[in-house]
């Protein structure tokens, strides 16, 4: 994986991301808690905000929280 996470920065003209292991325990706390397809949808609201500037560390525990805490509205 860390090939093809090399080989897409370098696609994007990006730096990787720091911890890819947060990233994933972000993607699991999505998956399990909330529903799978909540995974790549809250990676992207991650980078998307880092991409504005937040932390990543700050950013991926506040969702990983909100996340394992998550219960659906019915």
């Amino acid at each position: 994986m860390d090939d093809w996470i090399s080989a897409a920065c370098r696609e994007l003209g990006i730096s990787p991301p720091l911890n890819i292991s947060e990233i994933l325990d972000l993607a699991r706390d999505a998956a399990h808690n909330v529903e799978r397809p909540a995974a790549p949808i809250t990676t992207y609201l991650l980078g998307y905000a880092v991409a504005q500037g937040a932390d990543l560390a700050a950013a991926s525990a506040r969702l990983s929280a909100l996340a394992t805490g998550w219960v659906a509205q019915e």
